[in-house]
């Protein structure tokens, strides 16, 4: 872009500011909450009077989800629409009988969802010879599962997507640790992950190994380190196109008997995709 060229754009963008600004503050206000909450963020360092309508309520209550009064709990009420946001950013509150957990994505301000593993359907999961409930201070549920042997390993969560976001590219990632007491075959034995809605017969399907450093001493491309004490596996994706459509996410390895132990799951989280 020409020297000339980019001070016009520049000086047309002062002009439509100056006449935004001439604006009374709840009008500007409604304006920003029409874009998003990064843009936001951005036009409140415009000025000192667009600081103002930015940080509205009004603004920020647009960003929350509709059902937001439903999901926090009452001490949170208090703060105002900004801070609520971005404490939901930071903070996943626990909603589901305590089996599942709700944030929001910052620059978006869409969903995000784990399903605990109290609220997965895991195969023999009350079974103690094959399974263990314990508590872990790194987790943000009260239980997780702790694989004892199982030479089947099935796991699935179910979604509604009236909980998601609408119209929304999600991904699904499966939530683990491995035991410092996990047989070396359970990490190097490949798993099928599956991501379908309920009754569809379209699936995204792939296979990967749990073990997020391998043999090599390098990282494959499937594990990642979340940084709060936990790996993730991507599963697969899909849109929310549906209001009560529930999808499943399914991690199976049913092929290969050998006994598998030392796997430990927090949950399936399902984060939208940029």
């Amino acid at each position: 872009m020409k020297e000339d060229d980019r001070h016009k754009k520049m000086k047309e963008a002062e002009a439509e500011m100056s006449i935004i600004s001439m604006l009374p503050a709840e009008c500007i206000s409604h304006i920003v909450s029409c874009t998003t909450p990064l843009d936001a963020c951005r036009s409140s360092l415009v000025s000192s009077r667009f600081r103002i309508a930015a940080d509205s309520d009004i603004v920020w209550e647009r960003f929350l989800p509709q059902d937001y009064k439903e999901i926090i709990s009452i001490s949170l009420n208090s703060l105002s629409k900004k801070d609520l946001y971005f404490h939901l950013c930071n903070h996943p509150i626990i909603i589901g009988n305590g089996n599942m957990s709700m944030a929001l994505e910052k620059q978006s301000g869409k969903k995000c969802y784990m399903v605990g593993a109290r609220g997965l359907s895991v195969i023999w999961g009350d079974t103690p010879r094959y399974w263990r409930w314990i508590s872990l201070p790194e987790s943000r549920f009260s239980q997780v599962a702790k694989l004892n042997y199982v030479c089947w390993l099935d796991i699935k969560g179910y979604i509604e997507t009236k909980n998601l976001s609408p119209r929304t590219t999600y991904a699904a990632y499966f939530v683990y640790q491995l035991s410092s007491q996990h047989n070396p075959e359970t990490a190097a034995t490949p798993v099928t992950l599956r991501v379908a809605y309920e009754h569809s017969a379209v699936a995204v399907e792939h296979s990967v190994i749990l073990d997020p450093v391998n043999y090599e001493g390098t990282a494959p491309p499937h594990a990642r380190y979340r940084g709060d004490g936990w790996f993730e596996i991507e599963m697969g994706e899909f849109v929310t196109q549906e209001d009560n459509a529930t999808v499943v996410c399914s991690l199976m390895e049913t092929s290969n008997y050998n006994w598998k132990r030392g796997l430990i799951v927090e949950g399936i989280e399902l984060r939208p995709k940029e």
